[in-house]
């Protein structure tokens, strides 16, 4: 089914880990002739497959997805070089008639490409850095904290490529990191953005922001279900072939999560019932800084089941 309309309308899913918003991304996109663009900041890395839960071509369905593979883990890639890329799928996709459904768990992301954010335009400060890097991760969130409490509180505490990269920020700047501005609902079931992505050829769209509310003892389970999943799936020998290729330890304790722990088993550093239980404790950690930055979101539409999610689309586009 296409629905046209005289306005551009864009549909967004965001959900904590494993609450299911890959699968009824493509749903939506077989209903509707919608396309996926991924905002997932670790999915946009090539050979990152199973310890980021990328969708797999099979679970696509022959549903194009944008923004995922497009970068070397052994670089850097910036909420910046995502909104670049990001906001010309979303061109593409709008200019071919065709409904953009973007679909992720990282907030930064999705603000980055919808949400008039002013991404700071702070060079790297080499010498800034060096000192910081002399410092634990947890002086360096100490320090931040004492910074810029509202960034503090939604960052990954372990990952010290982001926590120096927003001391550096608020440093520089003398002022906290910046969010996304705020946007009133045109109506009881969408947003209106005034030119928010004028720099790239559209004017006015309406965006549905979708999230998805998953009982907290239910997420439990799924997060462990996953978990289990992905070392039946090869995810030690994935560590495995990513360090085979140049990506260093340091690397892979800045994507956090289950790649540090996974390397740090790798190197006999823990054994693995306390690297299953790293594990276990870092992804509900990073469920609640998901569930923090959204908070602060007012216009997010939460529902708790397929249903609702297909009720609030079809009143959208219609």
């Amino acid at each position: 089914m296409s629905i046209r309309s005289a306005v551009p309308k864009i549909v967004v899913v965001l959900g904590p880990t494993a609450s299911g918003k890959s699968a009824l991304a493509v749903v939506i996109a077989e209903k509707y002739n919608g396309e996926v663009i991924s905002a997932d900041s670790r999915q946009v890395y090539r050979g990152m497959h199973i310890g980021t839960a990328k969708i797999t071509r099979r679970e696509m369905r022959g549903v194009p997805h944008h923004l995922l593979d497009v970068a070397s883990p052994k670089k850097q890639f910036s909420a910046a070089q995502f909104q670049k890329l990001g906001q010309r799928a979303l061109r593409d996709i709008l200019r071919r008639g065709k409904l953009p459904i973007i679909c992720g768990g990282t907030g930064h992301y999705i603000a980055a490409l919808l949400d008039k954010q002013t991404l700071p335009n702070v060079p790297p400060d080499a010498s800034l850095r060096k000192e910081l890097e002399k410092l634990s991760t947890e002086e360096l969130f100490a320090k931040l904290q004492k910074l810029d409490q509202r960034r503090a509180a939604d960052i990954d505490r372990h990952n010290p490529r982001r926590l120096i990269r927003a001391i550096e920020i608020v440093t520089k700047t003398g002022r906290p990191v910046p969010v996304a501005n705020s946007l009133e609902f045109g109506d009881k079931n969408s947003i209106s953005y005034s030119n928010v992505l004028k720099n790239i050829g559209i004017g006015n769209v309406r965006v549905l922001k979708i999230g998805l509310r998953v009982p907290e003892k239910e997420l439990k389970k799924r997060l462990h279900t996953r978990l289990l999943q992905w070392f039946r799936r090869g995810l030690i020998s994935e560590v495995k072939k990513l360090k085979r290729t140049g990506v260093s330890s340091k690397r892979l304790a800045e994507f956090g999560l289950v790649y540090r722990s996974v390397d740090r088993y790798l190197k006999s550093a823990v054994s693995k019932d306390e690297m299953l239980d790293e594990i276990d404790h870092d992804l509900r950690h990073y469920v609640k800084r998901q569930l923090t930055w959204w908070k602060r979101d007012k216009n997010i539409r939460w529902v708790k089941n397929e249903r609702a999610v297909f009720a609030a689309v079809k009143k959208f586009l219609q």
